[in-house]
């Protein structure tokens, strides 16, 4: 297992997460968290509003003490919720997931995607639910979801994959057809909302 990363290390790592003009929100969050138990997993790279950001696949990071986002800004509540949706603890991953769906900044939705191609039944369930106007042509996520899916193909065919897998691995007892299991009608809805975009 590999050490903690050093307080520069993890700072780094953490912007790196998020478009540069959200640097110095992030290293607020960044101060107002505990650090990580040890390194990080492999982060994987998105475009996000024109720039390359670098997502942890997992962060060990222990909850926060208290109640810190009281001192954040509503832009810095939103990148913790971000970050702890990348906790290695299923259950923390869910709750922070809960408080950023309804978002529609750009740099919240690979979060969200990225849990789409996991195997928590639970967080489809919610991803599902929390993004009701991903069917609604007008609706601004669809709009947004799908655009950030057609400049990013190939995470989005590696996040098919993963939910094909997982379905076939753990879920396919409970839904004996790939159509009526929650990822597909995800993958599905995303799917359609990124064909919407303009080329």
């Amino acid at each position: 297992m590999q050490n903690p990363p050093t307080a520069p290390e993890a700072f780094a790592e953490l912007v790196a997460a998020f478009p540069a003009h959200l640097a110095e929100d992030v290293r607020a969050v960044a101060a107002r968290i505990p650090s990580p138990t040890y390194a990080s997993m492999e982060p994987f790279s998105v475009e996000v509003c024109g720039e390359r950001v670098a997502i942890p696949y997992r962060i060990h990071l222990p909850e926060p003490p208290g109640a810190p986002e009281r001192s954040l800004t509503g832009t810095q509540r939103a990148i913790l919720h971000c970050l702890y949706t990348r906790n290695s603890d299923g259950r923390v991953r869910q709750r922070h997931l809960e408080q950023v769906l309804g978002s529609t900044e750009p740099w919240v939705v690979p979060f969200v995607l990225q849990l789409v191609g996991e195997y928590v039944l639970e967080i489809l369930e919610a991803v599902r639910g929390g993004l009701p106007g991903l069917a609604d042509p007008a609706s601004a996520h669809r709009r947004l979801y799908g655009d950030f899916i057609a400049r990013n193909p190939r995470f989005f065919g590696r996040t098919e994959r993963r939910v094909v897998s997982y379905w076939a691995c753990y879920y396919r007892r409970r839904y004996p057809e790939f159509a009526a299991y929650p990822g597909s009608l995800l993958v599905k809805s995303l799917r359609r909302a990124a064909a919407d975009q303009p080329h």
